[in-house]
């Protein structure tokens, strides 16, 4: 179990804290730096996932670097004339994301469904098409093992459909991410705070 739970004052504090980090793991990965993406999310894992230890945490992280920069392999290899080939790029294998997907949610618990869903996901959102229902999916899958509760959303009879307010605010903040500008980042850091004061909270 990671030991970094007294360090902020209030859950708030704590959650900012990780909403700034996973903005960081992204941006890291947009400039090609391994190292600093893995800090990063490794520190966003080991508070969010409570049942693992710290060096799990980590190992899970970096199946998720592995990941990303797998799909940077694939697209990277599928560009002409500077434009990305977008009918080969979605034929071609992504497997290998797929493979360090599992292993984050073998390492976490997480359904196993989560790898496909999380590929699915990151190749649509490069290839054009519906990534957000699958990546919505695929954090709720997520939500699920961070905060404990294999029933989550709870949602009440009056609208049984969707994925919950968190796994929602994820895609949100991912589209953010996509217009890549200083307010878009500040807004995406606010979108995802919520999302970690809710595991945070599921924590108490």
């Amino acid at each position: 179990m990671s030991t970094h739970q007294g360090r902020w004052e209030t859950v708030t504090d704590h959650a900012e804290f990780l909403a700034e980090r996973v903005w960081d793991g992204f941006v890291a990965h947009d400039e090609r730096d391994r190292m600093a993406a893995v800090k990063a999310f490794a520190a966003v894992d080991s508070s969010q996932f409570q049942h693992v230890d710290d060096a799990t945490a980590r190992r899970a992280a970096v199946a998720y670097v592995n990941a990303l920069w797998k799909k940077d392999e694939i697209e990277d290899a599928h560009v002409t004339d500077g434009e990305f080939d977008r009918a080969a790029l979605d034929a071609a294998d992504w497997g290998p994301v797929q493979e360090n997907f599992a292993e984050r949610a073998r390492l976490l618990g997480i359904d196993e469904t989560y790898a496909d869903l999380s590929t699915t996901a990151w190749r649509r959102h490069k290839t054009g098409g519906d990534y957000w229902t699958p990546i919505m999916r695929a954090q709720m899958l997520e939500l699920r093992v961070a905060m404990g509760d294999p029933e989550y959303p709870h949602k009440p009879r009056y609208g049984q459909s969707g994925f919950g307010p968190e796994a929602t605010r994820y895609a949100l903040a991912v589209e953010h991410h996509d217009y890549r500008s200083t307010a878009d980042l500040e807004r995406g850091v606010d979108v995802m705070i919520p999302y970690y004061e809710a595991i945070l909270r599921a924590h108490e």
